[in-house]
């Protein structure tokens, strides 16, 4: 149930004591469940910011970084025990457990929230709050006023700053616990990549791939899909979130599956495309290399330091190489760049951070507009790929009906890039080795 130690937790939190300073408070609300049809919800996924600074799990929770208040440094909101609602719903920590488990310097039931958040409030010089549609912004906020101008002698934050700004920053550079948390994510990820390919049978439908790779993630320990898994077959492949799943895979086509896994809030992401056939057309085959020279290329160049546009550069730069050498394009580099031509083959940037977010959170670009640059311990994707859709007439028939993306998951580290699913298998003969190969 618990990723990490109540020390490591408790690290976190006095990090973000030290940087939002003595004089600070801040809030952090948790999700509301969301229901699925009628009276049933769907399963409940706590706020990443949550967990990355307690580890509670439950709904209904509200913590409050305070520091030197009354009530400590640490004070957690939670729902109280309650044996009949445990017996439908699920066991509950309560406040007691909020302090004994999760280290919490007090903890009250939820109800009690709106009565102490003023005390929290008194006397602090800035907010840290993000407003997501809770049912308690507009509390919060409105007394967040009350203390700005009221009457009473009583003064409370005169700042609100959006606490994203502060623990996104934290969350983005990985410590190597997390790193090992989300290696065990690759390697389930991966190995469910490799079953799919050892299945997948012209005549098959894509959602029967789809079980066998979210069946091995539940198998390994994983909470399940970290996204909507995309196995798309010929021209479904050319749309970049489809998610539908329900079409025959047939002979001579191409799939697309972009899946990954969340295993203790840690997410992976790994996009792989092979022949249903097992065996690469010529046209096939050309495209796919083309495509996974330039992922290798834009992989190596991941390096500590590098802005992090330039790999979206490296890769793009490589694709347009690419259709030229197919002579997709006629005109020059230059003028493919300064018209933007080919977006209309690759429209998507080259990858994204990832971590307990599957897109995960942190700045790409600094104040000033310039890009951020690599950091140890952060840790990307990088997807390039190109998408021919079947109705694009403008293309040789060969070409239509054709998407191909390539992903991997990559550590940031100064002694060069870590691919954290190299494992997953992605050469030309990897890949027909092993397609269709299973009893």
């Amino acid at each position: 149930m618990y990723t990490f130690s109540k020390e490591v937790f408790s690290e976190r939190r006095q990090k973000l004591i030290d940087l939002i300073g003595p004089d600070s408070v801040a809030v952090f609300v948790s999700p509301g469940e969301r229901k699925r049809s009628h009276d049933t919800s769907f399963p409940y996924r706590q706020s990443s910011d949550i967990v990355y600074l307690s580890g509670f799990e439950e709904p209904n929770t509200i913590l409050v970084i305070a520091p030197g208040s009354d009530d400590g440094d640490f004070v957690m909101f939670v729902n109280d025990r309650d044996p009949l609602k445990e017996t439908w719903d699920g066991r509950r920590f309560g406040p007691e457990g909020a302090k004994e488990v999760f280290g919490a310097d007090s903890a009250f039931v939820i109800g009690d929230f709106e009565k102490k958040l003023a005390g929290y409030f008194y006397k602090r010089e800035a907010l840290y709050f993000t407003k997501d549609g809770s049912s308690r912004d507009d509390f919060i906020l409105n007394k967040l006023t009350q203390l700005r101008f009221g009457r009473d002698g009583k003064s409370g934050p005169r700042i609100l700053v959006d606490a994203r700004e502060i623990v996104h920053e934290m969350r983005l550079t990985k410590s190597d616990s997390e790193i090992e948390v989300m290696k065990h994510s690759c390697k389930i990820a991966s190995e469910a990549h490799e079953l799919a390919m050892r299945h997948t049978k012209p005549g098959m439908m894509e959602f029967q791939i789809q079980s066998v790779i979210e069946s091995h993630f539940v198998k390994n320990g994983a909470y399940g899909p970290a996204y909507t898994s995309i196995v798309g077959g010929g021209d479904n492949a050319t749309i970049l979130h489809y998610i539908e799943n329900r079409d025959r895979l047939n002979d001579g086509d191409i799939l697309l599956i972009d899946a990954g896994c969340e295993y203790k809030y840690y997410a992976s992401d790994i996009t792989r495309s092979f022949p249903i056939s097992g065996k690469f057309s010529a046209v096939h085959r050309d495209v796919y290399q083309g495509i996974l020279d330039v992922e290798i290329n834009t992989i190596a160049a991941a390096t500590v330091g590098t802005p992090y546009g330039e790999l979206h550069d490296t890769a793009r730069d490589g694709l347009i190489d690419v259709l030229r050498q197919l002579k997709i394009f006629k005109e020059s580099r230059e003028e493919i760049l300064e018209k933007e031509l080919y977006k209309k083959y690759y429209p998507h940037r080259s990858g994204h951070y990832l971590g307990m977010d599957v897109h995960d959170v942190g700045p790409y670009s600094e104040r000033d507009g310039s890009w951020k640059t690599l950091q140890e311990g952060t840790v990307i994707t990088i997807e390039p790929g190109l998408y021919f859709p079947a109705y694009d007439e403008s293309l040789p028939a060969a070409f239509r009906g054709l998407g191909i993306r390539i992903e991997d998951d990559i550590w940031i580290r100064e002694r060069g890039p870590e691919n954290l699913t190299a494992a997953c298998p992605k050469t030309v003969s990897e890949l027909e080795a092993i397609i269709g190969t299973a009893g």
